[in-house]
């Protein structure tokens, strides 16, 4: 069942740490998400609190916090903090908001002594994914993608959330170069096969989830209950699409096309720290089909979505402007729903399995989340503020995914951005 509220969330609360209080900041007091850094110090876990990271292994040997989940978030990894209990990792979150809010009365010194400025730390990967999976679960991206070519997407599409086996070697923390993939493709306005750099590539508006324990075990099912505690935070997900590679391939499936990069958020946002922000999930209409049994939950259909506002700025050289304004919640498909499907046919879910949305479109124009969406594939150019015309990436953009969890009398949470840069292609293999 989705977490219930407790001192953490409370919007009164307020923190010592000043920058955890400003207005529009992505890590008050209320969110504490967890992640990887390295100042120069070696990489280690730490939590996020405005403008600083709070250091585990630091307040860990003073004594500050104990307990089974600070232990296991103090490392290169996350791993083992995923696989925690979840009543051991709210206890060490419950621990940090009482130590670092306004009214503490625990060792200051040593809270003090453990923040490190976050402008003078890399962030780093939370946890290598032990798999990726992408889903395609909004109902507007399908159906308009489909209808651009002038075909009736499978009906599978609202029965099942749809999903492909992603690359996981190739998930990377927001900042790393988008290296333009080179592949077979068709060139726009030919139709000869050549191989060559990617020339039509875009992005993915995405939102992802981490997924902690208890597993199942081979031939073994999860059911909805069981798949929300199975979730364990989220973050931001950018799976880049090499279009014309997929385009071509897609005989079975994505495969180069979507397996060269796809970037994510560095810190995960608990769901512990998101239940304040859940939301029924999205109805179905009368000419949509019931769902099936094993997907439906009546917890999952009144709390099992999230009211995340997410935009893309696109960067082409002369300031970022604002291109998608989507929201979770209007995904067709919840995370639980994602989880229990994945396993529904006796695949073993794993720790640190990594699991996004699809692209997160929305019914209106401005909740397009790619480039094919927004340009309805290259008949009409994005036209920035600034007169610059896209149809697709160029070398040299940057694309940055930013979100806001919101909710009426709640303070609001972000993720940090999910960024990256593209770099020229480096030539044909």
């Amino acid at each position: 069942m989705p977490t219930e509220l407790n001192a953490t969330h409370d919007p009164a609360r307020r923190s010592w740490v000043e920058s955890a209080n400003a207005d529009g900041i992505d890590f008050p007091i209320q969110n504490l998400p967890f992640g990887v850094f390295d100042d120069g110090k070696g990489a280690r876990g730490g939590v996020a609190l405005g403008d600083r990271i709070i250091d585990l292994t630091a307040l860990l040997k003073a004594g500050a916090i104990s307990g089974p989940a600070a232990e296991a978030a103090c490392g290169e990894s996350l791993l083992p903090l995923f696989a925690c209990a979840r009543q051991d990792v709210s206890a060490l979150r419950a621990a940090l908001s009482d130590l670092y809010r306004a009214d503490a009365t625990g060792d200051r010194s040593a809270a003090e002594a453990a923040l490190v400025p976050m402008s003078d730390a890399a962030l780093l990967m939370p946890a290598k994914p032990a798999a990726f999976t992408d889903f395609c679960t909004s109902a507007d991206h399908i159906l308009r993608m489909a209808g651009r070519g002038g075909r009736t997407p499978m009906p599978a599409w609202a029965t099942l959330p749809v999903a492909y086996n992603g690359r996981a070697s190739s998930v990377a923390v927001s900042g790393t170069p988008v290296v333009r993939p080179v592949g077979q493709v068709v060139p726009p306005g030919s139709s000869a096969m050549v191989v060559a750099a990617e020339p039509m590539l875009d992005f993915e508006l995405e939102f992802g989830a981490w997924l902690g324990g208890p597993v199942n075990a081979l031939g073994e099912t999860v059911g909805m209950a069981r798949a929300e505690e199975i979730l364990f935070g989220c973050c931001l997900v950018n799976d880049w699409s090499a279009r014309a590679i997929q385009f071509y391939e897609m005989l079975l499936g994505p495969h180069l096309g979507k397996s060269f990069l796809t970037t994510i958020s560095p810190w995960v946002v608990t769901m512990e720290a998101l239940a304040p922000f859940r939301v029924a999930g999205r109805g179905r209409t009368g000419d949509q089909p019931d769902l099936p049994a094993y997907l439906n939950a009546p917890f999952d259909r009144q709390a099992g979505g999230l009211n995340v506002e997410v935009v893309a700025e696109l960067d082409t050289g002369n300031g970022p402007h604002t291109i998608v304004r989507t929201n979770v919640a209007e995904l067709f498909w919840t995370l639980a729903q994602m989880v229990t499907h994945q396993a529904s046919g006796g695949a073993p879910l794993e720790v640190g399995d990594l699991i996004a949305t699809g692209t997160v479109s929305g019914a209106a124009d401005e909740a397009r989340a790619c480039l094919v969406e927004i340009t309805k594939l290259g008949e009409e150019p994005l036209v920035l503020p600034d007169g610059t015309k896209r149809v697709m990436l160029e070398d040299g953009d940057t694309l940055t995914l930013r979100a806001k969890a919101v909710a009426e009398g709640y303070v609001p949470i972000g993720f940090g951005p999910c960024a990256g840069t593209i770099a020229p292609a480096r030539g044909a293999a």
